[in-house]
């Protein structure tokens, strides 16, 4: 197989990771250099007019609430934002709505942020329906100062869900590996980008970061000690252990959706070859058989199956087999080199890089008819992952001679970038849903 220079970390993936590199030491967790911009292209088929103002007393605190919540809803593409800022508007005072409607809004956000005594901050919202002419109640967060910012999205999230029906994402965490010279750094961030912080530095790389279902874990492949193993680290504590470390190259994990297992793609007995193994790194089971390569697994939200990568037909493709064993299943048959799976977590869709003329594209497969539908017209992408909500994707991909981030709505239509100033980054995944009940 032949690969582009851009498609260096799914080579490694397919190759089982055997490109070996020197040694290096463990930095301890710190926050992360670089910080973002985003930098928003298209919009949805329709817009959602929203008015928004300023918090009433937003100036005693320290996080800009009322424009970190326009900043997420104008991501999303679906929201047209209305300037309220000129208006003295809180969460207690009914609002001139008639005038708001006479301006062409069909919402309206208002909200109060007031520190107390015991250094925690009172933040309150309503969101009003400018058409209907009610409110939705007052909702309280009370927080500390340095969840200012996650209150904030999860009001965004709120509003999101109220006015689309969807639960919205932006309270949810990214982590993508970030390369700085020969450093390699692994990051987790808030789904905007900020709040970075970097639980792993080493001089090897750091490739297929994955979340565990409860977004307290993060699975990847290091090659500190000389060779690719897979490592969970525990995101709060900087915990860590080699789950996988066997003869050969151990790559590619991808936790099951009860978060007991990993899919990993092993050497050990020859050709690399997908196993499952125990979160604690007991239990090897080997679930595919043959003589070619079969990597870069992703699960089925009911974990019943694996969809993976493999050239067992002379070229990569993506194949799918029962998670207990059994005879794999071709998916893919548009393109000659197809590769990265990832599923959504409704099961509804998979995303996927696929090879056209020389350049590698971001598709979408409809899984239930096997209609697949380009996304992206750049010629680098890698690494596609699904928002918890199934509405979003996040990819890797080439601009400017940099590798940056990318999300895309499923129809190609919202594209954001997420662009750093100090380093290249690369293999995104996004995380779970923080709060259980909004799954």
């Amino acid at each position: 197989m032949t690969h582009s220079p851009s498609r260096r970390a799914a080579a490694q993936r397919m190759l089982g990771g055997l490109a070996l590199l020197g040694g290096g030491a463990l930095w301890p967790w710190q926050a992360a250099q670089a910080q973002f911009r985003v930098e928003i292209a298209g919009v949805g088929a329709t817009q959602i007019p929203i008015a928004i103002g300023a918090f009433r007393d937003e100036g005693r605190i320290p996080q800009p609430i009322s424009r970190i919540i326009k900043a997420d809803l104008e991501r999303s593409g679906l929201f047209r934002i209305l300037d309220a800022t000129a208006d003295r508007l809180d969460d207690t005072s009914r609002p001139p709505l008639p005038d708001w409607r006479s301006k062409g809004a069909d919402a309206l956000l208002t909200g109060s942020a007031t520190p107390l005594a015991d250094g925690r901050f009172d933040v309150r919202y309503q969101l009003w329906d400018v058409l209907k002419g009610q409110g939705s109640g007052i909702v309280s967060l009370v927080v500390m100062a340095g969840d200012l910012r996650q209150a904030a999205h999860r009001i965004a999230d709120d509003i999101y869900q109220r006015l689309t029906g969807d639960p919205g994402v932006f309270s949810t965490r990214i982590a993508y590996v970030s390369k700085a010279g020969a450093r390699h750094t692994l990051v987790v961030a808030d789904a905007d980008g900020e709040g970075a912080q970097a639980p792993l530095t080493i001089s090897q790389p750091i490739i297929s970061p994955a979340w565990s279902p409860d977004g307290q874990r993060l699975a990847y492949v290091s090659f500190e000690g000389g060779k690719p193993v897979v490592v969970v680290q525990e995101v709060s504590t900087g915990r860590r252990r080699v789950v996988a470390g066997f003869k050969g190259s151990n790559s590619a994990p991808a936790w099951s959706p009860d978060g007991r297992q990993l899919a990993v793609t092993l050497s050990r007995d020859g050709g690399s070859q997908l196993y499952l193994i125990g979160a604690d790194g007991q239990g090897l089971q080997r679930v595919t058989q043959s003589s070619a390569i079969d990597t870069e697994a992703a699960w089925s939200p009911d974990g019943r199956a694996l969809y993976f990568v493999s050239d067992r037909g002379g070229a990569p493709q993506i194949y799918t087999v029962p998670a207990s064993g059994g005879q794999p299943r071709r998916v893919t048959f548009t393109g000659g080199y197809n590769i990265s799976p990832a599923i959504s977590p409704d099961g509804r869709h998979m995303a996927y890089i696929s090879q056209v003329d020389a350049g590698y594209r971001l598709h979408l497969m409809e899984l239930a008819s096997g209609k697949v539908t380009p996304l992206t017209d750049t010629r680098d992408d890698e690494s596609p992952s699904f928002a918890p909500n199934s509405k979003l994707i996040i990819y890797a991909t080439r601009a400017q001679g940099r590798d940056v981030l990318m999300t895309t709505s499923l129809d190609g239509r919202i594209k954001a970038r997420l662009a750093t100033s100090q380093a290249d980054v690369r293999e995104p995944v996004w995380g779970p849903f923080l709060h259980p009940a909004r799954r």
